[in-house]
């Protein structure tokens, strides 16, 4: 099914001719001459049947004894074929925002995911035709869709390198318009825009899930401190060494890189302790 053009007139240039058929009508009823009048209703009526009105954004599907005629876009007035079925289809942008959903991720936990869809009709033939209340196929999909993404990634992580739901909205959404693009393209419907509207753990894992985020979090900002403290060490031995501060050996490079290593990881501050020896006593 494709939308094409319905046979129409100009709807003023119908009225007037209705109009001068009546008058027609009327003057022939009263000379006597009741065919030429009968003629004249006939036709006046016909025309009349097919006079219809389109708003902006707005289309009318033409359907005559079952069969599609075809699809008037034009605002304003207009006659089309008569005695026709006219099925009007909006064409204006709209928004759906989907209930909350409950979903697993691709790890299996329970989050709370809702969405907004921003969408409009493109080809109301397919909207009336192919499917049964696109209003509600749009509906259904988008759910569908919403869910569908929803288990492809996890909620959240701490590797810099995985796509997840919380961290790369931007994408998720993008994915999520793409799917659902798919999914609509037969009810001749354009997705514009998605949007994530809702995003966390389902209530249940919530306060568990919180602290496995923060435990994570800990070990992440403790790995990466332990990482920065190591170039730190290098840097400074290399460079005492490098300049002739002092010479060490290996049990004073040890000494040393422990009490470096103490001071920069430590949480609290460290304590200067002066030994007026050597490392050896």
């Amino acid at each position: 099914m494709r939308e094409k053009d319905a046979w129409m007139m100009n709807g003023y240039v119908g009225i007037l001719a209705i109009v001068i058929l009546v008058a027609v009508t009327v003057m022939s009823f009263l000379e006597g001459q009741i065919i030429i009048g009968g003629i004249a209703l006939v036709i006046a009526i016909v025309l009349g049947s097919g006079i219809t009105i389109v708003q902006p954004n707005q289309a009318a599907v033409v359907i005559f004894l079952g069969k599609y005629m075809g699809t008037i876009r034009k605002e304003g007035i207009v006659i089309t074929v008569p005695f026709s079925v006219r099925r009007m289809v909006s064409l204006r942008v709209r928004n759906f925002n989907s209930s909350l959903l409950k979903v697993n991720d691709v790890n299996g936990n329970p989050i709370e995911i809702a969405a907004v869809i921003v969408f409009r009709v493109v080809d109301a033939a397919k909207a009336v035709f192919e499917v049964d209340r696109y209003e509600k196929y749009v509906e259904i999909q988008s759910e569908t869709a919403i869910r569908a993404v929803a288990t492809q990634y996890p909620y959240d992580t701490f590797t810099e390198d995985e796509m997840t739901l919380r961290g790369n909205a931007e994408e998720v959404s993008e994915q999520l318009a793409k799917d659902l693009q798919e999914r609509l393209t037969v009810a001749g419907v354009e997705v514009l825009e998605t949007r994530l509207t809702h995003l966390a753990y389902s209530t249940e894992v919530a306060q568990a899930m919180l602290q496995r985020q923060q435990a994570s979090a800990i070990i992440a900002a403790r790995k990466q401190i332990v990482e920065g403290a190591v170039g730190m060490v290098e840097d400074a031995v290399a460079q005492l060494e490098k300049n002739g501060v002092l010479e060490l050996d290996e049990e004073r490079r040890a000494t040393m890189v422990n009490n470096l290593m103490v001071s920069i990881v430590s949480d609290n501050g460290t304590q200067p302790v002066v030994n007026t020896g050597t490392v050896y006593q």
